[in-house]
């Protein structure tokens, strides 16, 4: 069915405010049979006023909302005389158009709605709205600018976002002195309707104009297709023009970013691709401001969905990733207060407090009952409460895993599945291996279920009623009755090796831990040894001294190893490094105490291979004398800041100050054997630049 027919047009709209006119043009989709509601349907729109005036630049009023009350995506065009009052600050709205939308939403004709937003940035198609004579011409303008392409009626089209990037072959040539750039963008705005898409035609106009490149991921009702990485990673400047929290924000970490509301996207596009530009230039001249807008190895870089062009292994490391990611929270809130609670016990209850503190609950008996026991003069009760609240986090870290990785598999579908999936791996002492599994069942089910083209009747229920319950009945019924088993077995026996793993097993793993986080500083292999340690925490419970505390305690020592090398370096041989290397050191020893291993990346940059080499053996150092040390850590983050968290924390110390100076003395003599190929801004002459 069209979007809209000659019913839904009013050419000579009137009312004495946007409200009224509205009505007026809601009353026309009741008559066509698109709206079961009309009072209900008006309170959605009102809502959507509430939040944000619908009114834009060049005399255009969008009131739009998804409704309950509406059957088919719709528009109803109206064209007032005098103009009404629609919010926009250059004066009054001449053209309306009501958009209407179904709750659920998301069948093909969603499509046809962005392609609306981005006609209405086109001067040439509001001029012949404005002079069309009849509503059969009104209709055959918008039906030539949002039909759906034919080769597109059984597969919705990819978003903009999926596109190569458009290339500015008819825009004019960049001036000499400013090189073309390549800029990426995000837009979005509450409702994923018009604002959206909008922004991101103004946007792309407006880096065409310029000379530039944009490629726009568009975050809005028809979904989105996430921005390739590598367009990112190579990207000059970013531009958020967003009214809703970007996804996976931190994919943009490092780059220069311009960040304001969806309207600016519209009505300010030349001026928001100037300042990318300026800022693009600022941060070439000076690189240290890269590292210093770095954040954690945590921090949400991680895509929430596979990019479609990856291959196999990454997808899954990255839909893996991003149930870590989301876990990790309830790793720090649980550890923290686990840890504080050993502590407060150890004060009130001496040396046995951590073991006697475990035996408060919940629903213990007698005085172990925290509920019915707690005292707020007494030590012992706040270390109790701190036990048991940290427990109560600690139990949501296998289903929240396994949640967000089938999250990441199949969107918000694949949350239930995930989420019951996991609860009953730990009800079956599977562990994080189970809710690995059923993350990853959970989310290709509920993809699968998702991809059933369905009669046109069941697709508003098939989000909330038979997606989750198909995929939720056969990951949780497969786990019980056939995987649930072995995989509880192998937990056991994964956690026994673990607990008997000592002497020289220990530094060995601890070693090769270490190496792991000091090799590529943050990027897939940083990750692979991050992520053992994580999870991990998740099989350590509230146990005090569990072999999976030993391993985090490691690899956090071993990943702050090679910036704060870098940073001594940098202060005791400055002659060997070059001024924006001594400026990116003052940075590192903030960040390596952080526990951020991307500090060290600017050196790692430039002299790849020394930098590597010294930091992969001193971080391999540190690890194996965290583990020989018996240190532990409840605390996935944190660096420094956690320092009275850590189990043996003078030894924690003396591990990390071994490994970084090792790697500080490797990389001084390296570099010391090629002096005279660094070019040193502290004397009069210059030398060619190290091979």
């Amino acid at each position: 069915m069209p979007l809209i027919n000659e019913t839904q047009v009013v050419l000579d709209l009137t009312g004495v405010d946007r409200h009224e006119a509205t009505r007026v043009l809601a009353e026309r989709l009741v008559a066509s049979g698109r709206c079961t509601d009309l009072e209900a349907f008006l309170a959605d729109v009102r809502t959507r006023e509430e939040t944000m005036a619908t009114g834009l630049p060049g005399g255009i009023g969008i009131p739009h909302a998804r409704s309950a009350a509406i059957t088919e995506p719709s528009l109803v065009f109206g064209r007032v005389s005098d103009g009404i009052d629609w919010g926009a600050k250059d004066g009054p709205a001449t053209l309306v158009f009501l958009i209407a939308a179904p709750e659920a939403g998301g069948d093909a004709h969603m499509q046809m709605l962005p392609k609306l937003a981005r006609a209405l940035m086109k001067s040439e198609f509001k001029e012949a709205l404005a002079a069309a004579t009849t509503e059969a011409e009104v209709v055959q303008l918008v039906n030539d600018e949002v039909a759906l392409d034919p080769a597109l009626a059984e597969e919705p089209p990819a978003s903009p976002a999926s596109a190569e990037p458009a290339k500015p072959a008819e825009a004019a040539p960049a001036s000499a002195e400013k090189k073309p750039l390549s800029i990426v963008a995000v837009t979005s705005c509450p409702t994923g309707i018009a604002h959206t898409y909008m922004a991101a035609e103004a946007l792309e106009r407006a880096a065409k104009d310029a000379g530039h490149t944009i490629s726009v991921e568009t975050q809005g009702s028809a979904g989105s297709d996430p921005l390739d990485p590598e367009l990112i990673a190579n990207a000059d400047a970013v531009i958020f023009a967003h009214d809703l929290e970007v996804k996976d924000k931190g994919r943009f970490a490092g780059k220069p970013t311009v960040d304001v509301g969806v309207k600016k996207g519209i009505s300010g596009a030349p001026t928001l691709v100037a300042r990318a530009a300026a800022m693009a230039d600022q941060w070439e001249k000076d690189p240290s401001l890269a590292a210093q807008a770095a954040g954690p190895v945590v921090a949400s870089g991680l895509t929430s969905k596979a990019d479609s062009g990856m291959s196999t292994g990454v997808k899954i490391r990255q839909w893996l990733m991003t149930g870590v990611s989301y876990m990790i929270p309830f790793v720090a809130a649980g550890g923290i207060m686990i840890a504080l609670s050993f502590m407060l016990a150890q004060v009130a209850l001496g040396e046995e407090g951590a073991i006697e503190i475990v035996q408060y609950g919940l629903g213990a008996e007698g005085e172990y009952d925290i509920a019915q026991s707690f005292s707020v003069a007494s030590l012992t009760s706040w270390a109790a409460l701190l036990f048991v609240i940290g427990g109560a986090s600690f139990g949501f870290l296998v289903p929240i895993l396994s949640a967000f990785i089938a999250f990441a598999i199949a969107d918000r579908p694949g949350l239930v599945p995930g989420l019951v999936g996991g609860s009953i791996a730990v009800t079956m002492g599977a562990g994080f291996l189970g809710g690995i599994a059923t993350g990853f069942l959970g989310g290709f089910l509920a993809k699968w279920v998702s991809s059933w083209k369905v009669h046109k009747g069941v697709r508003g229920v098939m989000p909330v009623v038979v997606i989750p319950l198909i995929s939720t009945l056969i990951t949780a019924g497969l786990f019980i009755t056939l995987l649930g088993r072995p995989i509880a077995a192998l937990s056991e026996s994964l956690s026994d090796a673990l607990g008997a793993m000592g002497g020289t097993s220990a530094v060995i793993l601890g070693a090769i831990l270490g190496a792991m986080m000091g090799f590529d500083l943050g990027g897939p292999v940083n990750k692979v040894a991050y992520t053992f340690a994580t999870t991990g925490l998740a099989a350590a419970g509230a146990v005090a001294d569990a072999p999976e505390l030993k391993i985090m305690a490691a690899v956090m020592a071993a990943g702050m190893v090679a910036p704060l090398a870098m940073a001594l370096a940098t202060t005791l041989r400055p002659r060997l490094f070059s001024e924006p290397e001594r400026e990116n050191g003052k940075a590192a020893w903030l960040l390596g105490a952080s526990f951020i291993s991307e500090g060290a990346i600017p050196f790692a940059a430039s002299d790849p291979v020394r930098v590597i080499a010294s930091s992969v053996v001193g971080s391999s150092i540190t690890g194996g004398l965290a583990m020989l040390f018996g240190t532990t850590l409840r605390a996935p983050h944190g660096g420094i800041w956690v320092l009275p968290l850590i189990g043996n924390f003078l030894l924690f110390l003396v591990a990390l100050a071994a490994g970084v100076l090792v790697t500080t003395a490797i990389v001084l003599a390296l570099k010391s054997r090629d002096r005279k190929g660094v070019h040193d801004p502290l004397t009069t002459e210059a030398a060619p630049a190290a091979a």
